[in-house]
């Protein structure tokens, strides 16, 4: 049985407050680590850290963002001594990104401020509403996948 209207309304609106909060505790993160660590660093350090030297398009691809969006966002990352780049061996014309002992230091400077964070705010949380929280966002995520981006705003109103 297809949602509501009503209840879609309130659905995404609830996904669009929970988009929000997070933006906002990923910049007051940022904000406290080493005070220049920028909101989308965490997306390109994390693969780095997790698979190791990895090329720009690569990144760009897990990050979910256009390779000129990635380049441009690991040249600050570059600068402020985060990552650092070396010739790929497979083929010299390419580069590999590789994560600095400063990059990894402000992951887990992060990674602890959002634990801390989560223990606070899902203090009252046991395992089985996180599991089913957990679940239901998974699917979420999923669904949002396969459907994409809108077409266009034409595309919208015909929806209703």
């Amino acid at each position: 049985m297809p949602l509501s209207l009503p209840m879609r309304d309130r659905l995404m609106a609830s996904v669009a407050q929970l988009i929000r909060a997070g933006r906002h505790l990923s910049s007051r993160a940022a904000t406290h680590l080493h005070g220049d660590l920028p909101s989308f660093g965490w997306a390109l350090l994390l693969p780095l850290e997790r698979d190791g030297d990895l090329r720009c398009s690569a990144l760009a691809a897990l990050a979910g963002v256009d390779g000129s969006v990635a380049s441009r966002q690991l040249a600050a990352l570059e600068r402020a001594g985060y990552v650092d780049r070396h010739p790929d061996p497979r083929d010299g014309r390419a580069a590999l990104f590789h994560i600095t002992d400063r990059g990894a230091e402000a992951l887990a400077t992060s990674r602890a401020l959002r634990s801390a964070w989560a223990l606070t705010a899902l203090g009252d949380w046991d395992d089985d509403d996180a599991e089913r929280l957990a679940g239901l966002l998974e699917r979420l995520v999923g669904d949002i996948d396969v459907v994409g981006a809108p077409a266009s705003a034409e595309h919208a109103g015909a929806a209703r």
